[in-house]
């Protein structure tokens, strides 16, 4: 059985990344084939090395505002790895149309809000302003416009009176590690079907 290819990109300490890598073993139809992050300090890629993973950096600091001149060296770093997908595990970098439209339909992002609400940063701090009783997390398909890909899969949990966004975060994360591998696993069998976690 030959596995689909799978990089993994991260910024920082990468849990969501641990979590895919612990998924891809046994009858899974998918492998690791490296992690790149766009800071060589990020501490995911030391994980990533304990769990035996190839790991990569492109630092997109020396870029300056050039985002294509980042992104052509990203690509350059995935492609002797020739993934056939992409995952975005806390990579905090906005993407050109230009870089996710080749990867149409082969890159999955994670976000910790119920999309369509609350796209981009602050999501929990968000959530308890406008005083929501749910909150949780969403897969989903990588499209030109952020974080507005179709929904594969999300994962809710109750909004406590008590919460602050970083217990908020807490309990979003433990859902988030659940719910990345389980809808990975079904897409890189082109199963498309959004998965909903409790």
């Amino acid at each position: 059985m030959s596995h689909r290819r799978v990089a993994i990109l991260i910024s920082g300490g990468g849990s969501n990344m641990v979590a895919l890598l612990r998924s891809m073993t046994g009858d899974h139809p998918a492998r690791p084939v490296v992690v790149l992050s766009n800071d060589p300090e990020a501490g995911g890629l030391a994980r990533a090395r304990e769990l035996g993973v190839l790991v990569a950096a492109v630092d997109h600091r020396p870029f300056g505002r050039d985002r294509v001149a980042f992104e052509d060296a990203l690509q350059a770093a995935l492609a002797p790895h020739a993934p056939d997908l992409l995952c975005l595990a806390g990579f905090m970098r906005i993407l050109t149309p230009g870089f996710v439209g080749p990867w149409k339909g082969r890159m999955l992002n994670i976000h910790p809000s119920l999309l369509p609400l609350y796209p981009g940063l602050h999501t929990h701090a968000r959530a308890l302003a406008h005083g929501d009783r749910e909150h949780g997390c969403t897969v989903h398909e990588v499209t030109e416009e952020l974080d507005h890909g179709p929904i594969l899969g999300q994962a809710r949990v109750p909004v406590l009176t008590d919460d602050t966004p970083d217990t908020l975060a807490a309990r979003v994360l433990v859902q988030e590690h659940r719910l990345y591998p389980a809808v990975m696993r079904r897409y890189v069998t082109g199963d498309r079907t959004p998965i909903l976690l409790p």
